[in-house]
């Protein structure tokens, strides 16, 4: 654990020397969020801007934690960090543990930030128990992502060959998680590939939370899920882990 924790402060010393890498982590979400606050605006009237608004934030930083996520991985192998981490004595499990220690702070700012924004942009009115809702889920599926860069960095070679990992894992499930389109719409076969995704149960949970006089029992399991995807990826990511080539 110690050594975990001496990753976590080395990434986040190396975060805050990055402030471009930081900024656009940030304010990117940001930006995009406002964009699409005129995108709604400009909608016919009755366009129900609230049943989107957290969902689409949520996607926003789910797709960008785990692309720079990703990169920031690959560029680490590349440079060599990785090996003369390994050739200290850390195990893989502990340089995973430590990144996702160090990425953690960064999901939990992004969390807070973009769910702050759209609150404040969208005007919506949530009980306080509501907005701790969206925030969980809002950070849950930043660590997913999180995990998922790890995992994806370790079949690239360079930071080009995470990129095309955005049409295969990251667009599908913007069709096929609900956040468009009701998921019973869509042939039974693309409704289970939507649930293979973790955007499919933050949708349906920010879906519930959103629901007036919702019950908060009903949100349990895809919580749980959401939660054994991060463990799942945590684990497969130690174990597929690799230095330089």
């Amino acid at each position: 654990m110690n050594k975990a924790l001496i990753i976590g402060g080395r990434v986040l010393k190396q975060l805050s020397k990055d402030p471009r890498f930081f900024g656009l982590s940030i304010f990117a979400p940001l930006i995009i969020i406002y964009f699409f606050k005129l995108f709604a605006d400009s909608m016919p009237m009755g366009f129900p801007s609230e049943r989107y608004a957290i969902p689409i934030s949520a996607f926003i930083v789910h797709f960008l934690s785990f692309i720079l996520c990703g990169v920031a991985i690959v560029q680490e192998r590349t440079r060599g960090t990785l090996d003369r981490i390994l050739i200290a004595g850390y195990r893989k499990s502990q340089i995973i543990g430590g990144y996702v220690l160090g990425y953690l702070i960064l999901a939990t700012i992004q969390a807070t930030a973009v769910l702050a924004e759209t609150i404040w942009l969208f005007d919506l009115h949530y009980s306080t128990q509501t907005v701790v809702y969206l925030f969980l889920v809002i950070w849950l599926l930043a660590i997913v992502s999180v995990m998922l860069g790890i995992f994806i960095s370790t079949f690239a070679k360079h930071e080009g060959h995470v990129f095309p990992f955005i049409p295969l894992i990251i667009l599908p499930s913007v069709f096929l998680s609900g956040m468009i389109l009701d998921p019973t719409l869509l042939p039974t076969w693309a409704q289970y590939v939507g649930k293979a995704f973790p955007l499919y149960y933050a949708n349906h949970i920010a879906q519930i939370v959103i629901t007036p006089n919702y019950c908060p029992c009903t949100l349990r399991p895809d919580f749980i899920i959401l939660c054994c995807y991060a463990v799942g990826l945590l684990f497969v990511a130690s174990f597929t882990l690799k230095d330089t080539e």
